[in-house]
């Protein structure tokens, strides 16, 4: 069984395109992008399921088609629509290797944050908000950290925690 923190959130199954079975997956990662991918998980009804691809290409910069192995009607492949896509941390992280430029903000979800100053765990990391200019790391107990590039000192993806600068009194601030 798969399990929630063995898989981070790439996007959403769209409507299906076509009469064969092909959908579109809304992403809010580029995941499929940088990595060629056998399957991706969805949920469905609670339960994190594999599927398979048969193919899938880029439709644009958010939009992937994908055609699952075994999903060859408009019809089965409307069941689909709406469900969440996951993608597993395991392949991810062992493409990324040791760089951390290549971690993306949708895997992060789940890690730990780490102050550099003062090596105290501050959190761990809810989601990662970019509806702003500036992006922020929403942790858990509901504060916002700056998730500016600068700030962040390292990316440990084994451990599964990054640490980072935090601005002074920027953790005392309710």
């Amino acid at each position: 069984m798969i399990k929630q923190e063995e898989v981070f959130k790439i996007g959403r199954l769209g409507k299906p395109h076509g009469v064969k079975g092909e959908i579109n997956i809304q992403t809010i990662d580029d995941t499929l992008y940088d990595i060629e991918a056998e399957y991706v998980v969805l949920m469905i009804d609670g339960i994190l399921v594999p599927f398979f691809f048969e193919e899938y290409r880029w439709k644009n910069d958010e939009t992937v088609l994908a055609k699952f192995c075994d999903i060859d009607t408009q019809e089965r492949a409307s069941e689909l629509t709406g469900c969440e896509v996951y993608f597993p941390r395991s392949i991810a992280e062992s493409n990324s290797g040791e760089n951390h430029d290549s971690v993306s903000w949708a895997q992060i979800v789940g890690y730990t944050l780490r102050d550099y100053i003062y090596n105290k765990v501050v959190g761990r990391i809810a989601s990662v908000d970019d509806q702003t200019i500036n992006l922020l790391f929403e942790l858990e107990d509901g504060r916002l950290i700056p998730a500016n590039e600068e700030l962040i000192t390292n990316i440990d993806a084994k451990q599964r925690e990054i640490t980072m600068e935090i601005p002074e009194g920027l953790l005392e601030l309710d």
